[in-house]
């Protein structure tokens, strides 16, 4: 135990050197940036390690999965959960009181159903920018009217955009799709941007990223997801 503690120490402590170097050479503050810790079929011995080591926001992307889950875990004050997998408006309920940030908000409908269960709820609105079916999120025409019903909620507070570039080995070839992102956000007034993962973290800062999604270079390689 005190082994895997002290490797996810090591590991989060070299992404945040990454982080850190990438906004330099961007000239930004590496404080402006949030890293969320992707704790996705990981145990929650896990998320305690990188929480002792100073981690606070973690990111999961079922939440059947994390609703076992935090069941599991001790108090962690101060620790802010992110739901960065597609949700559907059937779970809304449930994500609303598991989570304090949604960052794949893709419907005027899931803003409504949010909006009707949380009490208060920070949320990224998710776009698809890739022609690839396995994508999530909405088409980029669709922006105005959720960001509008979003807006228009009570209780949900929009801090960004959300998306996923498609899978290249080399982190260049997502270069085009954070642009895109940082353009569309830039354009509608909004600040946040959730971009990047563990192989492509640098491009995303470069390109403006507020919030990366980091798991495998913190976690290591996940388990095959088990069934439902």
């Amino acid at each position: 135990m005190e082994s895997s503690r002290s490797t996810v120490s090591v590991r989060l402590n070299s992404v945040r050197e990454r982080i850190a170097a990438a906004a330099r050479r961007a000239g930004r503050d590496p404080d402006e940036i949030t890293l969320v810790a992707v704790s996705k079929r990981k145990p929650p011995e896990d998320i305690v390690a990188a929480y002792e080591a100073g981690q606070r926001d973690f990111g999961e992307n079922y939440v059947q999965e994390f609703e076992r889950k935090s069941a599991r875990l001790p108090p962690l004050p101060g620790a802010r959960f992110h739901l960065i997998g597609k949700l559907q408006s059937n779970k809304a309920k449930r994500a609303a009181g598991l989570f304090s940030t949604i960052h794949t908000l893709d419907s005027v409908k899931l803003a409504r159903r949010l909006d009707r269960f949380a009490s208060a709820l920070e949320v990224f609105l998710e776009l698809k920018l890739s022609p690839e079916e396995s994508k999530a999120g909405m088409d980029p025409a669709s922006l105005e009217a959720v960001l509008g019903a979003a807006q228009a909620a009570e209780r949900l507070e929009v801090s960004g955009l959300m998306a996923m570039p498609p899978w290249n080995p080399d982190p260049e070839q997502a270069r085009p799709y954070f642009r895109r992102l940082r353009v569309l956000a830039e354009a509608h007034g909004i600040g946040g941007l959730s971009m990047g993962m563990s192989h492509d973290l640098e491009v995303a800062i470069e390109e403006g990223a507020t919030h990366v999604r980091v798991g495998t270079a913190i976690f290591g390689k996940r388990p095959p997801r088990a069934a439902a």
